[in-house]
């Protein structure tokens, strides 16, 4: 059974793939069709290249389906074998002429292909280190999380929602909430509303020394955000592994250390960040 566009019934097909989603594993289907076809069209509104889309946790297929209608190749990812041996058989043509590949296997173990767009409906107990593992590849992302989440990754400095998060999603994109979906459009529903968030690719407007020492220096300050910068370097040497954080303070701009971490935007983080990394001695 299609829809009146043409797409695949999403309920029919959590009927042919022959069980219920696993809440227990985070399976929460996404089976409105109205957000089902929505969801493509934020990518290739856009601009974003959809020669080859990267799914991460097909399920029954319903959003696979809307992907192949306008991408020349899907990979989709499904940690499930049933379902995706469901996916193989659900889409035995697509398979045969090579317009889709299923992988079975954990998106957080497995190898992931090259990939020009990523558009996934992500299970949301493991959504931040998927999104993590998917943002340093510099592609477009369009990707569902709870809404609370959402909005905390694209927030703005000095707002209640900005945090570790934000600036670091904000390194790698551009991040926008582009639409939220209540429970009913899921099944089994979610207790939490959901939304779709974009992320279009950039360059930064400063530079870092290395990534990961930024990554881990953001984390040791959110830890005490509601501390000074002053303090919350001097008190999370244990985190960020600097062996010398009384140099960073002796020799950072006295407007940032007075300021706390959720007022500062992202080069405030880069230009301590960077110091840091020179005078504070850092974990090789």
């Amino acid at each position: 059974m299609t829809t009146e566009t043409g797409a695949r019934d999403p309920d029919a097909l959590v009927r042919r793939a022959g069980k219920r989603a696993d809440t227990r594993k985070d399976q929460h289907f996404l089976v409105d069709d109205r957000v089902l076809d929505r969801i493509p069209g934020y990518a290739t509104e856009a601009g974003a290249d959809c020669s080859h889309v990267l799914e991460i946790g097909g399920g029954p297929g319903a959003l696979t389906d809307r992907l192949l209608a306008v991408a020349d190749r899907v990979t989709v990812v499904e940690r499930d074998p049933d379902f995706a041996a469901h996916l193989g058989e659900e889409f035995a043509e697509e398979v045969a002429d090579g317009r889709l590949t299923v992988v079975q296997g954990d998106a957080l173990d497995v190898a992931l292909p090259e990939f020009t767009a990523s558009i996934s409906n992500l299970p949301y107990g493991a959504s931040s280190e998927i999104a993590f593992r998917l943002l340093p590849a510099g592609k477009p992302l369009v990707l569902m999380f709870q809404r609370e989440f959402a909005e905390r990754m694209a927030a703005d400095p000095g707002t209640d929602d900005y945090g570790r998060l934000s600036v670091t999603a904000g390194h790698y994109a551009d991040v926008e909430v582009v639409e939220t979906v209540p429970p009913e459009a899921f099944d089994p529903q979610p207790r939490v509303t959901s939304a779709v968030v974009r992320t279009t690719p950039r360059t930064p407007d400063y530079t870092v020394p290395d990534d990961a020492f930024f990554m881990d220096f953001l984390k040791a300050v959110f830890t005490q955000r509601r501390k000074t910068m002053r303090n919350a370097i001097r008190n999370t040497a244990h985190i960020s592994g600097l062996g010398d954080p009384d140099a960073v303070v002796d020799a950072a701009d006295e407007e940032l250390l007075s300021a706390r971490a959720g007022t500062l935007a992202p080069r405030d983080f880069a230009t301590l960040a960077t110091l840091a990394y020179e005078v504070g001695e850092p974990e090789a």
